[in-house]
């Protein structure tokens, strides 16, 4: 599970670098910063929860704590297809960060199901 862990960790750092561009796109270029602001919350959340379940205090935390991450990953997938739909961004911008979102998504709930499996 450890290396797992490492690519998740790399994965939703990166993906927090890639919303934090976004979020600074959509204000400079739109103007938009309602929409900004809720991108930004969610998918940086997800790295932060991540980082933060290293220091879990029980297997159980550890898992919370993922769990939390996976639906902060879930809303951030919504505000991408919003934000596509709404004409915001563009359909490259899209595939690439609902690419993203899906992988994060996908590694979650991996490690999610095998730690659940273990208890």
């Amino acid at each position: 599970m450890k290396n797992s862990d490492n690519l998740l960790h790399r994965k939703s750092y990166a993906f927090s670098i890639r919303i934090i561009k976004l979020s600074k796109y959509l204000q400079e270029e739109h103007r938009e910063y309602t929409l900004a602001r809720q991108v930004l919350r969610s998918g940086t959340s997800i790295g932060a929860l991540v980082s933060e379940s290293k220091f879990a205090q029980s297997p159980a935390d550890f898992i919370h704590k993922l769990s939390i991450a996976l639906k902060e990953a879930n809303e951030t997938k919504y505000w991408i297809d919003l934000l596509h739909d709404a004409e915001y961004i563009n359909q490259i911008m899209h595939e690439s960060l609902y690419t993203d979102t899906k992988e994060l998504i996908r590694l979650l709930v991996t490690i999610i199901k095998k730690l659940k499996a273990k208890q």
